[in-house]
Order: structure tokens, then sequence, then C-alpha cells
């Protein structure tokens, strides 16, 4: 099987239980309906909602849903999954992140504890070696007990260099010694840890706004990107967690962890949709090669 097939099965396997969840009852509502009326758009956004996709989302899905059904009209109960999962990958599909993978770039991994950053760190550098590429981790979330040694661990994992400080010490400290190492060792990419306290704190905001500085001043010819990792399995509160996040800095892409460990899988459309921001990385399983790029026509098709 080749890889895109592998990928795919992961794909499909970790979403098994939004998928058991959503199409399940989605089919059960198609098989039972007779007609395309006003009760079965009211099932299907109950469906949607209780898979928490969003009041706010599930009602532009239903509402683009009967568009399509009357533009292209469509009569058969059967033939609305498919017109379904079009709507779901078109609303993906909007303003896709394109990365053609030649640019420098220094990753800023944010999110609070618990959610599964460091251990994302560690599978993107890992992927990105593979890929052959020069990694360099930096263990800038130097307030949290064991966040170091955690990070260290990965890298050893992945057989990347670190770049570390004592616990407790500066983080930006930390970014300004990790960027010196990557242009001296012409790193392609640099991934920091940073602080996963409350996000809502002001001390937070402006840990990462002097680090922002740093990089800006000191990584010249580099891309920058902020990825927000959030965990699927908290469902609506990673969306409240995402508003928050995003008073505090800018944010060019999500890093949804556990989508394997939920039925609430359908917070990706909400993200994407309440949000403007896309989601860049899904992690579908426990294993160093289960975090994979997120591919908006690959999920819709795994999802229904």
């Amino acid at each position: 099987m080749n890889l895109f097939g592998n990928l795919f099965n992961k794909l499909k396997e970790g979403l098994t239980k939004t998928r058991d969840g959503l199409t399940d009852k989605i089919n059960e509502a198609l098989n039972l309906a007779i007609t395309i009326d006003e009760d079965l758009y009211e099932e299907l956004e109950e469906i949607l909602i209780v898979s928490d996709v969003g009041m706010e989302t599930t009602v532009d899905i239903i509402e683009r849903l009967r568009v399509k059904i009357r533009k292209e009209k469509i009569n058969d109960p059967q033939e609305v999954k498919p017109a379904l999962k079009g709507v779901i990958r078109d609303i993906l599909l909007e303003g896709d992140y394109e990365d053609d993978g030649e640019d420098k770039k220094v990753m800023l991994i944010i999110g609070v504890n618990g959610v599964g950053k460091t251990t994302s760190i560690g599978k993107l550098a890992s992927k990105n070696k593979e890929d052959g590429k020069k990694v360099l981790l930096a263990a800038a979330d130097t307030f949290r007990a064991a966040a170091i040694e955690q990070l260290e661990v990965w890298s050893s994992r992945a057989g990347v260099d670190i770049v570390k400080h004592q616990e407790g010490s500066d983080p930006a400290a930390v970014i300004f010694d990790a960027i010196q190492a990557a242009k001296a060792r012409n790193v392609d990419l640099l991934i920091c840890d940073t602080a996963g306290r409350l996000h809502n704190k002001k001390n937070l905001m402006n840990e990462l706004e002097k680090i922002n500085r740093i990089i800006d001043r000191e990584l010249e010819g580099y891309k920058k990107e902020t990825l927000l990792v959030l965990d699927a399995t908290t469902g609506q509160n990673a969306l409240i967690q995402a508003k928050q996040f995003m008073e505090s800095c800018p944010i060019d892409g999500i890093i949804l962890t556990k989508l394997d460990g939920t039925a609430k899988g359908g917070v990706v459309l909400s993200i994407k949709q309440s949000l403007n921001i896309p989601v860049r990385y899904i992690g579908v399983g426990e294993a160093i090669d289960d975090l994979q790029k997120f591919d908006a026509e690959g999920f819709a098709d795994a999802l229904i």
C-alpha cells in the first residue's frame, strides 16, 4: 500500500469514534426519510451539533446544504449524504493553507498544559527530520516542572538537537540562544516550546511579545509561524481556548491533538468556520508518526 493509503487509513481509523457517532446517525436519518423535508434538515442539524460541530457552523452547513440540494435538484434522501460531504469539504478547503516546504522556518508552539504540546513538537521534529530537514528544538517552557526533561526525551527519540537552560530561567533567553545555534548550524526548522500557563494571564502575553521581538530581530530570512495546540477531546472548549489565545497573539494555524480519542471530531469544522484559522496538523494516535498534515478532502472522506 502506498504512503497516501497508509495515511488515509490511519486518519480513517483515528476518526472512528466521531464517524461512528456522526455517520451512523446520518445513515439512520436518511434511511428513515421518505422525502427531503424540514424534519430531515432539523434532524441533520441536531446530529451535527451533538458531534460538536457547534451551533453557528451547523446552521451554516445546513443552509449550504439546502442551497446545494435545490441547485442540483436532489430529491432522493440517499443523495443527501454525498451532498453533505461536499459542503463539509468546501468549508474546509476555503482559504486552505499552502506550504511550499522550501522556506527556512521558526515555529512558535503555544497551548495550555495537558493538550499534547510537547508531544506534538516531538512528532513535528521527527516528521521534518524524515523529510530531510535539519531541525533544532528550543525548550522555552521553563516554568512547568519536567517540561524540559520531557522535551529532551522527544529530541532524543526524534534524533534532533535541543537548546535548553535550567528550570525557571528566562524563556526569551532560551529562544535567543536557540536562534544563535540555528544560524550557526544552518538549521532548516527551529521549533520553540513555550509556556503553557493560563492563556489569559498578562505575564504570558508579555512573554510571547518579548519572544516574538527577539525572533523578528535576530532571525532574518526565516519564516515565522505561531501554532496553537488544542485538545480535540475538549470539544467546544477548545474553540473558547483558541479565541482567548487569539487575544494575546496572532495565530497562524492549529494543531488538533487526540482526535482518535473523541467523538467530537466535528470541532475541526467549528474551528475552521468560527476562527478562520487553518487546522495544520491533526493527531490520530500515540505513535511518533501519528501527527498528520491536515488534508481537507481526506478528512471529509474519512469523516463521512
